[in-house]
């Protein structure tokens, strides 16, 4: 799917993955780690925020909500009213360079065909000021995938696999913190990686 087709299957499905999935867990607690190695009221980008309950508004008010999905944007602004939101593509971050303390990252990369992963994590490196973090979900398996049905609709999946996400996260100029795995929205494990934007 290219990148307007994906927004279209997010507009589409945006209401009924914000009601089918939990708004607690032990991945949105990580967020408390997050901002613990964050300096005091930091500038936060949420990545693929979507409709923001499970990662924007557990952010700081003044937190940045991402998204390709309008819908999901307008469902992002009654669930976390204080945000900026913006809409756009993680590969072209309209986001000034080094200009956010941390990034969050969830369930958002593998939408994005894994060819241009590699340029979606040299963006997060040059919207990142020196030392910033970043807590993404960090793919399992590798694979390239239309799920159709999935929540009503259709969507589109890639991922090079963990090993090699690790590796173009450190060519981007991370360095790999830790990873821990955690409760997903939808209740299964997800393993989620901490990584610090190299000084």
């Amino acid at each position: 799917m290219d990148p307007e087709a994906v927004m279209r299957a997010w507009d589409e499905v945006a209401a009924t993955y914000a009601r089918r999935r939990d708004p607690d867990g032990s991945d949105a607690a990580l967020i408390d780690d997050l901002l613990a190695d964050l300096p005091p009221a930091p500038l936060v980008l949420d990545v693929g925020c979507g409709d923001g309950a499970r990662t924007l508004a557990n952010l700081p008010d003044d937190a940045v909500g991402l998204d390709v999905s309008r819908a999901g944007l307008s469902l992002a602004r009654e669930r976390a009213p204080g945000s900026r939101l913006v809409h756009g593509e993680m590969s072209r971050l309209p986001i000034r360079t080094g200009s956010v303390d941390g990034i969050t990252a969830y369930h958002a990369v593998f939408h994005v065909p894994r060819e241009d992963q590699p340029t979606v994590y040299r963006e997060f490196a040059r919207t990142l000021r020196p030392g910033g973090r970043l807590l993404m979900t960090l793919p399992g398996g590798r694979y390239e995938t239309v799920r159709r049905g999935w929540m009503g609709g259709e969507m589109f999946f890639s991922t090079p696999g963990r090993e090699a996400t690790l590796r173009q996260l450190r060519d981007a100029g991370f360095r790999i913190d830790r990873t821990v795995t955690a409760d997903d929205p939808l209740g299964s494990g997800t393993e989620f990686v901490f990584a610090i934007r190299e000084e």
